[in-house]
């Protein structure tokens, strides 16, 4: 697959440092592994919330996915933070805006936790919110193989914005928001008390409590040391390298979605994708007068 991302200038040192590690755990699987142009380290996988949230959902006494909805709008960007670098915000700079900046990690911790969906419908707007060519504002549509649906909406203007995720299950509903885990468990599975029920206006029985979780959430650290301990025991990797390309499919079939005006079946059309892609490339804007912004990026990371 295609991999259009471009990894940004000050990126690439830490890039060329790590590539000798990979290259290690890519020979001793046997993987035959070429190098794009997105390296990621899925670090939010260790995020104490997202494992209980799998855990709950991967268990099965829930029942089956029926929606899942994802609003995450906390990635708020001004003006100056676009204006700080050339490469920000460009087609030729970053092949995207918001999904292939801010949200990698969030597409990947939703296929990760529900599942890859197999059609994908997506409104994006362009500089919307901003003075950029790439999309500032996200609403997508999926539908997976199950029947369940799914909206992930995202965006860089809203002020104050959302992070809540939530799925609603044959048993119950999860939701993800606040730094905290909340369960509204039903009393029996939502087909079975409608098919059951003799009340026209009745609704299942169900029982709310914070979810408890383990507390950790080790990021970078914990995907290193199990990398290490993949090399010398073979651990289970936090993420094998095959899994990458998952939450840029993703973003790649929201964004065709967009420039086409249609409904995207996944896998894609990798080749259609990249001409459409290369369009916007060749006439991407060059950015005059950058302007040097403080880079504090604490609170940043919507972890």
């Amino acid at each position: 697959m295609r991999s259009c991302h471009n990894i940004p200038p000050f990126h690439l040192r830490f890039c060329e440092a790590s590539l000798d590690l990979f290259v290690i755990i890519f020979i001793k699987e046997s993987i035959n592994f070429r190098l794009g142009y997105r390296v990621n380290l899925f670090n939010q996988r260790t995020h104490h919330i997202y494992r209980r949230m799998r855990e709950l959902v991967r268990d099965g006494g829930l029942g089956r996915i029926r929606r899942t909805n994802w609003i995450i709008t906390s990635w708020y960007r001004s003006q100056c933070y676009y204006d700080s670098g050339a490469w920000r915000a460009t087609w030729a700079g970053e092949g995207g805006g918001v999904l292939l900046n801010q949200c990698p990690h969030n597409l990947d911790l939703w296929q990760w936790i529900c599942g890859m969906p197999e059609r994908v419908l997506a409104r994006l707007h362009y500089g919307k919110w901003h003075d950029i060519e790439v999309e500032d504002d996200v609403t997508a549509y999926v539908e997976y193989e199950s029947g369940a649906s799914g909206v992930f909406v995202t965006g860089t203007g809203d002020a104050p914005g959302t992070n809540r995720f939530e799925i609603t299950l044959d048993k119950g509903k999860i939701v993800a928001e606040g730094g905290k885990l909340y369960l509204w468990e039903l009393d029996v599975l939502e087909p079975e008390f409608s098919r059951t029920n003799k009340s026209a206006f009745a609704s299942p029985p169900c029982r709310f409590s914070e979810v408890e979780t383990d507390g950790k959430s080790e990021q970078h650290v914990g995907v290193l040391n199990a990398f290490a301990a993949h090399i010398l025991h073979g651990s289970p990797l936090i993420a094998g390298g095959e899994e990458g390309i998952n939450s840029l499919t993703l973003s790649n079939a929201m964004h065709l979605s967009s420039w086409l005006g249609r409904e995207i079946v996944l896998p894609y059309d990798e080749d259609l994708f990249y001409d459409e892609l290369m369009k916007r490339v060749r006439t991407s804007r060059k950015k005059d007068n950058i302007s040097a912004a403080l880079q504090d990026t604490t609170g940043s990371y919507n972890t």
